[in-house]
């Protein structure tokens, strides 16, 4: 039987429980220890509930002559994507630094591999939990190493299709891995509103029955407080100490303090969609003695006299017998005398 709950140090991810929201930290540390620890200490500052990390190789990841895609030109244009990547690479040692900080910090840290070789790395590291990138959605060699740590898996899937999800979810669970997430993400930065398509969320929902959740590459976070409102367990969003840096991946980011308005959005944005329930407040309850109406006498009524529809009247405040009853008390017989605006009691029923 599948969780619906899934556990990541103590913290539950699914429904009822609160977003897991992941500071997306990426590359955004341009290769520095100092800069990737304070922009921890800002994800706590913030209130996320976990960092993410990439350990990208290009030695094992991209060919020396592989082009860059047109977000990653914005700076350096003429540096390949290859040296790119060689400045911003954190491997084992680096990992090991950051998640010793992160844990004094008590933030969860996690990571995302770009090579099998890195995947192996991740997972004798031991992580709490561990990403699968939308660049390699598809890689099911790699999706079967992550699979073996036995830990839970937030799969992105950008850039497929829902048959693809299918198989990839499938090649997780038979390498071993029993607690998938599955975020809906578009592959493009920023990401355009025509192309967002939340509701592909909701369709990933309700065909594989796992968590979901929302990564997102729009300028802003109102499309993050969306995803939250049609159902989201998981939010990933960039963070970056200064959307004007050059790098890959600035320019698409939150700044601290936008990170920080985007936790408190999203949890008030849990406690206004409530349980589910529908029922009165506790502020309703008190509010209704006043805003509702109760059945009262529209003139003097003699006691004995039968009562019909135009001896009573429904008027505030709604302390009386409510106006429900209104059927059951016409054709009886009033077993007192009322002054006009006088309410009547359930006894008055009996």
């Amino acid at each position: 039987m599948k969780k619906s709950i899934i556990k990541v140090d103590g913290r539950g991810i699914g429904s009822g429980q609160p977003v897991f929201i992941i500071a997306e930290i990426g590359v955004n540390h341009d290769g520095s220890i100092a800069k990737a620890k304070k922009l921890i200490d800002m994800a706590v500052a913030a209130g996320a509930d976990a960092v993410k990390f990439q350990m990208c190789n290009p030695d094992e990841m991209i060919t020396k002559k592989a082009p860059k895609a047109e977000y990653q030109k914005r700076n350096r244009a003429t540096e390949s994507q290859y040296d790119m990547l060689k400045r911003y690479y954190f491997g084992v040692r680096e990992h090991r630094t950051l998640m010793d900080y992160a844990k004094k910090k008590r933030i969860i840290f996690f990571s995302t591999p770009f090579s099998l070789k890195d995947a192996h790395e991740l997972v004798k590291l031991h992580m709490p939990m561990l990403k699968v990138g939308s660049s390699d959605a598809n890689n099911h060699p790699q999706l079967r190493v992550l699979a073996s740590a036995r830990v839970p898996i937030i799969l992105s899937t950008g850039m497929c299709t829902l048959a693809e999800v299918q198989e990839s979810i499938s090649v997780l669970r038979k390498a071993g891995a029993r607690d998938i997430v599955v975020l809906h993400c578009t592959t493009a930065y920023p990401t355009a509103d025509k192309d967002v398509n939340l509701k592909a969320m909701v369709t990933i929902q309700n065909v594989f029955h796992t968590p979901v959740g929302y990564s997102d590459h729009t300028p802003g976070t109102d499309v993050a407080i969306a995803a939250v409102a049609l159902g989201a367990c998981v939010i990933e969003k960039h963070l970056t100490l200064n959307k004007k840096a050059p790098g890959p991946d600035h320019f698409a980011s939150l700044e601290p303090k936008e990170l920080g308005a985007l936790v408190q959005s999203i949890r008030r944005t849990e406690r206004i969609l409530g349980m589910g329930n529908k029922g009165p407040s506790a502020g309703e309850k008190i509010i209704a003695r006043v805003a509702r109406k109760s059945i009262v006498a529209a003139h003097n009524i003699e006691k004995g006299k039968k009562i019909d529809m135009a001896d009573i009247a429904f008027k505030r405040p709604g302390t009386g017998l409510p106006p429900v009853f209104a059927d059951k008390l016409v054709g009886k017989s009033a077993k007192r005398s009322f002054e006009k605006d006088q309410e009547f009691k359930r006894s008055d029923l009996i």
